[in-house]
């Protein structure tokens, strides 16, 4: 089994340096970095967590708490966790997942485990996972705004949620579309309600009105209806309601797979009659129905990466200017669920 002296040899560094590069006690250059990295891999050499921790007096963890329900987590969560692994490894660092029921949190949890911080991914208002974390003095970031009145400073990762609802509803009405549905999530997310805001705020803008059937929430993850969420709401709005409705913006992509069976189901066609925005999507995924879906690039990937980053930074091993609040980009990725419609002329008479 490989020792430090040998990476150390390897990578033409002293033992100091290989030490620096994983327990990020004091910063080194990307360069030596990349060459230790490097000898370490080609010795197969794994680092000691328990020696190094009772060095450093640090556990070597941190915590991802994760919403989860009663299925496989969605495209979105595991580009999300696989950027927080992958960079945190970088750091030197292992990831505890802690797979809560949202809304249920019964146990201490994180806040119990031997963890330097913690990522919270999909904050609620006045979440649990956030109060426990902050009265157990436990450094977090979280991905999304927070909503808790004892921790309102605390950093925060996150998409510009009133800025995405803006753009989709400007693409949308640019193509003609004035009947539009809603499907938001959960009612309790901060996601939700920065993005039931916006949607309200760009509608009024293009002075459209906003019509409460139009506008629905997803509901609890625990819910038998979580995972057909998008069916019955556009079958109630489109049949029962008499609604003319001619775009629908999802959630995020099962809710957008509910939509498309509803609107099969109904007779009609994406995007001929209706056309389909999703805002969370597999961008893989997205490009192999029929039609290519137009979505959202959120980049989860660079999400859970910088969720990363700033929570290093809190810890001391990301020296350097870094801001507590950070906003990670999106864009509009255009496929074939979202056309114009016509818009007849003006009746003024003859």
């Amino acid at each position: 089994m490989a020792k430090i002296d040998d990476v150390a040899r390897l990578a033409g560094v002293s033992k100091g340096t290989v030490s620096n590069v994983f327990s990020q006690k004091r910063p080194t250059s990307k360069k030596v970095t990349e060459r230790v990295l490097k000898a370490s891999k080609e010795l197969n050499y794994v680092p000691n967590h328990i020696a190094r921790s009772l060095v450093t007096k640090k556990t070597m963890a941190i915590g991802l708490t994760v919403p989860h329900g009663n299925f496989f987590f969605s495209a979105f969560h595991n580009q999300f966790i696989n950027g927080v692994v992958l960079e945190a490894s970088l750091f030197g660092y292992r990831v505890l997942l802690d797979m809560l029921p949202v809304l249920e949190v019964r146990t201490p949890s994180l806040a119990s485990y031997p963890i330097d911080g913690a990522i919270v991914l999909g904050p609620t208002e006045e979440d649990e996972r956030i109060d426990l974390l902050h009265q157990n003095g436990i450094p977090f970031v979280t991905v999304g705004q927070i909503m808790n009145a004892q921790a309102k400073s605390a950093p925060t990762v996150n998409n510009d949620n009133a800025q995405i609802m803006h753009d989709i509803c400007d693409y949308l009405i640019g193509k003609g579309h004035s009947g539009i549905l809603f499907l938001n999530a959960n009612e309790r997310m901060t996601v939700s309600m920065e993005r039931r805001a916006a949607f309200i705020e760009a509608l009024a803008k293009h002075r459209l009105d906003v019509r409460d059937h139009l506008l629905y929430c997803k509901p609890s993850i625990q819910s038998a209806d979580y995972l057909n969420y998008g069916y019955a709401e556009t079958v109630r709005v489109i049949r029962e309601s008499g609604e003319r409705v001619t775009a629908i913006i999802a959630d995020d992509d099962r809710t957008a797979f509910s939509v498309m069976n509803a609107i099969k189901d109904l007779g009609l066609r994406i995007p001929g009659d209706v056309s389909l925005f999703v805002i969370c999507g597999d961008l893989s995924m997205m490009h192999q129905t029929t039609p290519p879906l137009t979505g959202m690039d959120l980049q989860p990937s660079e999400l859970g990466a910088e969720s990363v980053r700033l929570l290093m930074h809190k810890l001391g091993g990301n020296e350097g200017e870094y801001p507590d609040h950070i906003i990670v980009r999106s864009k509009i990725v255009e496929g074939d669920s979202c056309s114009s419609i016509h818009i007849p002329p003006p009746n003024i008479g003859k």
